[in-house]
């Protein structure tokens, strides 16, 4: 499997293909792109009818395999079977079985065949579904850094549950230090807990006096300085980066299976989204094959993937433009991943997305609804693809998060209610609606307080952990003293 960059030039990506422990430790291509494979794996109708038997492990293996073709396949089923484990997603709801991972539960069932069905993504160590791919993430890194005696310094930013996943998947891993970004004081106060408290001598936290994009630029400025990436050993797990990536597909695959019986059958499903990343892994499971009706992008207040999926106008907003909601975790206008998919929609032109995203950078955006002075109509394109969206307010998750506990007896968190109030609105006769969740309720409990009128059941372990010790540090979003304080902190 070969991997090319959305911004190469065609000769250049013909010249110089990647293989995935190429790209496993970096993150943006040295042009400033992403990764993406040079042709997508196919999966055939007797590889799902195979796959319906397997544990998660043994799913995740078959998928990966797929793309990590320089990988050992010993080493890869280890390191799945190590991952996937019921010991490590064991924050399952009480009628929930560990066992399974990422459970099914159908919330509504109608006589025409349409159902509403949630899949729990969030039982690992840290309560949301970044998990998924952070703990493999994670165990990749530790293979890979030890095949090659070397270390890494994974530099990424957070919006409010990748930083606490990357950080649970890395700490006491040897060779790796994680420095991560977050915006001050704008996460939930279980989110901020379960960063700051960690003690680990490998993990720092940095706060900056901005918003989630802020400290995205940061990650791509200094990624994108290649002297100092090299020098200092500059890795990253944002969704940047494939490997988190492609360990999501896995779970669009596992919950597909779940809800069928046979291959003839379609599903849809709605994710919450914000940096893109989440749904762009879905995107990439329908490339290869997987039988999705629909991919549904839901926002938030921050509606940006919303404005594009009805316009095909997509328009970033300026940090002061940026709305504090009560799903900080999409609290996003500059969807890094979405490169990911325009790069498809313009016909895998890595010279036109790279125009495209620079005036992203210049002008704040760009325009392919084919109206008068736009950028180009490839918006006719994306209904080729399946995607539509919609968007939630506050008032909607607060009245969703009710229905939900009064219609179905259970208690979901904020960012899986704007998944569930979109979703409702996509629905179609004959066609299982699955809705990814984002987290448990127990990491946005002031919302959740407000909404039902007490706290959420939160996992053993977690109790107290607002009221534990915190360590961090403040920031300006200034990238000469970030690259400062990382080259202070790594010890080369």
């Amino acid at each position: 499997m070969q991997y090319v960059s959305t911004r190469a030039a065609q000769s250049a990506a013909a010249s110089s293909p990647h293989q995935f422990s190429d790209i496993l430790l970096g993150g943006l291509a040295s042009d400033g792109g992403l990764f993406l494979p040079a042709t997508y794996p196919q999966v055939t109708g007797a590889e799902l009818d195979a796959w319906r038997k397997l544990s998660y492990a043994e799913l995740a293996f078959e998928i990966l395999k797929k793309f990590a073709t320089d990988i050992p396949e010993a080493d890869l089923r280890a390191l799945t079977a190590k991952t996937y484990t019921q010991e490590v997603y064991k924050n399952a709801r009480k009628d929930e079985s560990a066992a399974d991972i990422t459970p099914l539960r159908v919330l509504e069932e109608g006589e025409n065949g349409t159902r509403l069905v949630l899949q729990a993504l969030s039982n690992g160590p840290t309560l949301a579904f970044k998990d998924m791919a952070m703990q493999l993430l994670g165990n990749l890194f530790e293979y890979a850094l030890a095949r090659q005696n070397a270390e890494l310094n994974i530099f990424g930013a957070t919006s409010g549950d990748t930083g606490s996943a990357a950080e649970y998947a890395m700490r006491g891993k040897k060779g790796i230090r994680v420095f991560m970004l977050s915006p001050h004081k704008k996460m939930s106060a279980f989110q901020t807990a379960q960063m700051f408290s960690l003690q680990d001598p490998n993990i720092f936290n940095i706060a900056i006096e901005g918003v989630f994009d802020d400290a995205q630029d940061m990650v791509k400025a200094v990624s994108n300085d290649l002297a100092f990436k090299a020098k200092y050993k500059i890795g990253t797990v944002n969704s940047i980066n494939w490997a988190r990536v492609v360990a999501q597909v896995v779970y669009y695959f596992r919950g597909y299976l779940a809800a069928t019986t046979s291959n003839e059958q379609k599903v849809s499903f709605t994710v919450p989204s914000g940096n893109f990343g989440n749904i762009c892994a879905g995107h990439i499971a329908r490339m290869m094959g997987l039988p999705i009706d629909k991919l549904v992008a839901a926002t938030n207040e921050n509606d940006v993937l919303d404005e594009f999926f009805r316009t095909g106008v997509y328009r970033v907003r300026k940090s002061a433009e940026t709305y504090h909601t009560s799903s900080p975790s999409m609290d996003i206008s500059k969807a890094s991943n979405f490169e990911r998919f325009v790069y498809e929609l313009v016909g895998r032109d890595s010279d036109r997305t790279r125009a495209l995203f620079q005036k992203v950078e210049t002008h704040g955006g760009f325009d392919l609804s084919g109206k008068p002075g736009s950028d180009g109509d490839e918006f006719k394109l994306v209904s080729k693809y399946g995607f539509k969206s919609g968007k939630s307010t506050h008032a909607d998750r607060v009245n969703t998060i009710r229905d939900v506990a009064d219609d179905y007896g259970i208690v979901i968190d904020t960012h899986t209610a704007d998944g569930i109030k979109v979703a409702k609105e996509h629905m179609e006769p004959g066609v299982t609606m699955i809705v990814l969740e984002t987290a448990l309720a127990a990491k946005f409990n002031e919302t959740i307080l407000e909404a039902l009128g007490e706290d959420a059941e939160r996992p053993d372990g977690f109790e107290n952990i607002e009221d534990l010790p915190q360590k961090f540090v403040v920031m300006k979003p200034d990238v000469a003293a970030m690259k400062a304080y990382i080259a202070a902190n790594t010890g080369l």
